[in-house]
């Protein structure tokens, strides 16, 4: 049985939230809630497949090492073996330009459940994770392998994530614009403030896109 026992609100529909909102959305209602720093820092794009990222985080960090370790991936084979059904792997690997997460580990990732990963540093076989849709962001990509050169030492720690903290269980969000993270206390009012404002946007840009004008828009629905 898949334990959800540490997230929030473990019944959440993460598709119908994804479908309905993006990074932008969170962030807004973060700075509402007055958490007016959990933007992440520019730098960390899409790199995979299309559409909005939602998910509770699960932390790793990886470190630089000299020698590959006697059980060659030990720490990432645990680490991805260890995820669940609606998580986002998150892996600081900012040490070290190597690549940190290829398609192999996407696929296996995607076959416990988890909806995507945000790798602080590179990775490689984009074009393959691509095209299977498993959603990532990540720094750029390098065909170096990682084996050798960076290993996962800590799992469900935290983390920075471009002057963010990040901790196991924490919502993340993220497509093209960026990626907002969202404290695990403040996840579920979060969500519902989220799905009300892309309500009402969407009948806002209605509204515009009939001849309405800005100012009366921002009058009756406060949003821009």
């Amino acid at each position: 049985m898949t334990d959800t026992s540490s997230r929030p609100n473990p019944g959440v529909d993460l598709d119908a939230v994804a479908s309905a909102t993006y990074s932008a959305v969170f962030s807004d209602v973060c700075d509402a809630m007055g958490l007016r720093g959990q933007t992440v820092s520019p730098g960390l794009v899409p790199l995979g497949g299309p559409g909005t990222l939602i998910g509770w985080a699960r932390t790793a960090l990886s470190v630089p090492v000299e020698a590959a370790p006697a059980r060659h991936y030990g720490g990432e084979i645990d680490f991805i073996d260890s995820l669940r059904i609606g998580d986002v792997a998150v892996v600081d690997c900012s040490r070290h330009p190597a690549a940190a997460w290829g398609e192999l580990f996407s696929t296996a990732a995607r076959g416990r459940g988890a909806r995507g990963a945000v790798i602080d540093g590179l990775i490689r076989d984009r074009r393959k994770i691509t095209e299977m849709g498993f959603l990532i962001s990540g720094r750029g990509c390098r065909p170096t392998d990682s084996l050798g050169r960076v290993s996962i030492q800590e799992v469900d720690t935290s983390i920075q994530l471009g002057g963010v903290r990040v901790e196991t269980g924490d919502l993340i969000v993220a497509d093209e614009d960026g990626i907002t993270v969202v404290p695990s206390a403040y996840a579920e009012r979060a969500i519902a403030l989220a799905m009300a404002k892309a309500s009402t946007e969407n009948k806002a840009r209605d509204l515009l896109l009939a001849g309405g004008k800005l100012a009366d828009v921002w009058e009756r629905f406060r949003v821009l």
